[in-house]
């Protein structure tokens, strides 16, 4: 039986408006989409706790000759963070009818830490699990177990919903429940996936 869900953020509780590539395009122009898939790159490793991305992304900004302060871009970009308005109202829904609720998303330590404190995650969620500080990120089963420790029930009492079918195939790998969904399917959409599993937003 379901007892708790656990849900991403980028694409099931939050957008980025108009993507990276736009938002990313005051900056650099054309050269976005290159630029963007180059720090992704250097990112990765901070997803998991490994150093400190505000450097490496202050290098190659000055490297394609972007002299706007890094503080400035990342705010601009990386802080531009709209909620699914319709997802956290499933969010309050579930915890009011009793089941552990928990957030599971793959950040590294800046933007995960304005989300948790800026944006108020922090009381949103009964387990936050941001993966920089979890210390392994989606779609590694590590993860998932991880979190699941933290949560203290049995993987398969757990419900994952994530946008991404690796990190679905990750949770499921870890004998979490779990299942693929996006915002844009609509909030209905999102009641009748957790309904399937016998979770109700209004016992």
């Amino acid at each position: 039986m379901i007892t708790h869900v656990l849900l991403d953020a980028d694409g099931v509780l939050q957008d980025l408006p108009g993507g990276w590539y736009a938002a990313m395009e005051p900056f650099l122009g054309d050269r976005a989409r290159e630029f963007l898939h180059r720090t992704w790159a250097d990112e990765l490793p901070t997803l998991s706790g490994q150093g400190d991305y505000l450097p490496m992304l202050e290098a190659t900004l000055r490297e394609y000759g972007v002299t706007t302060p890094v503080a400035e871009v990342y705010a601009a970009v990386w802080h531009r963070i709209e909620e699914v308005s319709t997802s956290f109202e499933v969010v309050a829904a579930l915890r009011r009818a009793g089941y552990g609720v928990h957030l599971a998303t793959n950040q590294e330590r800046h933007r995960g830490a304005y989300m948790h404190d800026v944006l108020g995650y922090r009381d949103r969620f009964d387990v936050s699990a941001y993966s920089w500080e979890v210390g392994a990120a989606k779609p590694d089963p590590e993860f998932f177990h991880r979190v699941v420790e933290r949560i203290a029930v049995p993987a398969g009492e757990v419900l994952f919903v994530d946008d991404n079918e690796a990190n679905v195939e990750g949770a499921r790998a870890a004998g979490l429940v779990a299942e693929h969904w996006h915002f844009e399917r609509g909030p209905g959409s999102l009641v009748s996936v957790l309904a399937a599993h016998g979770v109700s937003t209004g016992r």
